[in-house]
């Protein structure tokens, strides 16, 4: 079947397909609310000036059979500026499936059809879920790009919800659970579950936001509140997600008061742990394994059948849906490089540190203490990131993402 590729300007837009996206979107098994037209718009909204977004349609007779919004911007490797593509809801989105019913040849062709339309030095489409045992269609871009990665950006704990949820959790975790509800319940303090709508959510955010300045995560500037575009790009899209009855959040609350909370989206029986925050002064009441609890009583109440971390550092996560996982999800980072000077430059320097990197290993761990070598900035924009979900008693080593 012929297919035809279409350009638009903004998600936004009153002439925009938006029934035939929501057609697509839930065809695509593994979709996430990080694909729903309220969170792309509200991510839209908060593109800078030198940012430039464009989205790619394609169609099969009247069937929209792809949709790929790309922003393209500036960033600088090595001390020089290449032009960028990045999939619309980076850094945010925790999670984003690939929107394309498009056959091998078909995909093929929609490459061409943004390398014409976006030139670019590199493409890269961050945090994507992937069918178990699928191929992704994406690889059919690696042999057509001057160099390709395919690499694993974390793996996600997850929890099936079942009738032994009814039951006390085994082992550690059930001593670290009863000690923390002795604490609060000493202090004082109440869990209570909130499902906010479009009126609503506005003033949950400012609150949650008020905790999360006052927390480590505020101290060092990496929460989802932390500057004046992200704030924006939040508030719109949860209380977009909130209209659609999508948003759930359980606090901790003490004489009427907000000290912690779990911020989640919830689609399909699937219970998304986006964000969360505590105020300093009560982090040993153990706040957020009591919470990750309520999430499951609430799930068995309300029959969701998943809760998900939504993202994790790659390596030495300490989220606590590690303790009660089933299983576990990966995200991939897609990069292709282009075939145009910059892509190749970065394509190579990218290669040039895969073989090097082992070698400066081996030099590191022969001379423990020495001060390492800088990586080159080919692979440094793509170390991997780590979480805003994690245990309120790690280490601030987080990153903006």
């Amino acid at each position: 079947m012929a297919v035809r590729f279409e350009w638009r300007a903004s998600l936004c837009a009153e002439d925009f397909p938006a029934n035939a996206y929501e057609t697509l979107r839930l065809d695509v098994t593994d979709h996430t609310p990080f694909n729903s037209l309220a969170w792309l718009c509200a991510a839209e909204h908060a593109l800078t000036a030198d940012q430039r977004l464009q989205v790619l349609l394609a169609w099969e007779d009247e069937r929209l059979s792809l949709c790929l919004p790309l922003v393209a911007s500036r960033e600088r490797f090595a001390g020089l500026a290449f032009r960028v593509l990045h999939h619309l809801g980076y850094p945010l989105a925790d999670r984003i499936a690939l929107l394309s019913s498009l056959d091998a040849a078909h995909t093929r062709q929609a490459l061409g059809e943004i390398r014409r339309h976006m030139p670019h030095a590199l493409l890269q489409l961050n945090e994507l879920s992937e069918p178990t045992g699928e191929e992704s269609t994406l690889a059919q871009w690696m042999p057509l790009s001057s160099t390709g990665e395919r690499r694993l950006s974390c793996r996600v704990p997850v929890h099936l919800i079942s009738d032994s949820d009814h039951q006390e959790v085994c082992g550690d975790p059930r001593y670290k659970l009863r000690r923390a509800r002795k604490r609060i319940a000493a202090c004082g303090a109440q869990v209570k579950r909130l499902t906010p709508d479009a009126t609503t959510m506005g003033p949950l955010l400012r609150a949650l936001s008020e905790v999360e300045a006052v927390s480590w995560k505020g101290d060092e500037g990496v929460g989802i509140f932390s500057d004046a575009r992200h704030r924006r790009w939040i508030e719109d899209a949860f209380t977009a997600l909130a209209g659609q009855n999508l948003v759930r959040v359980v606090v901790l609350e003490l004489e009427g008061r907000c000290i912690s909370y779990r911020l989640g989206l919830l689609e399909q029986g699937r219970l998304y742990d986006y964000n969360l925050a505590f105020l300093p002064q009560y982090a040993d009441l153990g706040s957020g394994r009591v919470l990750l609890e309520e999430w499951i009583r609430w799930g068995l109440e309300e029959h969701w059948r998943w809760i998900d971390a939504s993202r994790v550092s790659l390596e030495n996560s300490s989220h606590q849906l590690h303790e009660r996982m089933t299983g576990q999800l990966e995200h991939w980072r897609w990069s292709f490089y282009s075939w145009r000077p910059g892509g190749l430059f970065l394509g190579l320097g990218l290669r040039l540190w895969h073989h090097l990197k082992p070698r400066l290993q081996r030099w590191r761990a022969r001379h423990p203490g020495q001060p390492a070598a800088v990586a080159p900035v080919a692979d440094a924009r793509n170390a991997p990131s780590t979480s805003r979900q994690e245990d309120e008693h790690a280490s601030p080593r987080h990153s903006q993402r």
